[in-house]
């Protein structure tokens, strides 16, 4: 176990003891303890952790966005902050700590980010109170607006179809221009 989650473990139960109350069940500890390092495993193999604050939203809107984010192969999770952060931690990612108030859901993937990011940059658009905290994307913390900025760039499909487009464009004028050299030459012969 991390250095970091024993401290936290340790600082929890002297505060506990210290106001008389309670502290939980070692069963219980433990097992948030195996959240925390499943979690944490999760966060290494992701190539976009993305914080949103999900304020403002209902039941149907969250469902929307976590089947849009199905199809892009990415995930949409409400996780305690505390959770969040302690999983960070035990992966060396502390960058995100003050992003982690108030009500956050974790959008992450292991695969394409863009995609992910274009979904929840589009939705809070729409949606006043649905946010961008921040996130990491391949292995570095990125703000809001980086991330927003990225989210507004076409994806790679629309960047192939452009230049598919452009090539296209350029050879019909291409085979235009050359039937009109034929045409003019048998004019002329």
């Amino acid at each position: 176990m991390p250095m970091a989650i024993r401290l936290v473990l340790i600082f929890e139960y002297i505060f506990f003891i210290e106001r008389g109350e309670k502290m939980a069940s070692k069963k219980i500890i433990a097992q948030k303890e195996e959240v925390i390092k499943k979690l944490a495993e999760q966060f290494k193999e992701d190539k976009l952790i993305l914080l949103v604050d999900y304020r403002g939203i209902n039941v149907e809107q969250v469902t929307k966005i976590r089947s849009d984010l199905r199809n892009a192969n990415a995930k949409y999770e409400v996780i305690k902050n505390n959770i969040i952060k302690r999983a960070l931690n035990a992966n060396g990612e502390n960058g995100l700590d003050e992003l982690l108030e108030g009500p956050t859901a974790v959008i992450t993937s292991t695969e394409d980010y863009l995609e992910a990011s274009k979904i929840i940059y589009n939705f809070s658009k729409d949606n006043d109170f649905y946010k961008i905290k921040g996130g990491i994307i391949d292995g570095k913390v990125m703000t809001a607006e980086e991330i927003i900025t990225l989210a507004k760039l076409p994806s790679r499909q629309e960047l192939l179809a452009k230049l598919a487009g452009a090539l296209l464009g350029n050879i019909t004028k291409l085979a235009v221009a050359l039937d009109q050299v034929k045409v003019q030459k048998e004019a002329n012969a």
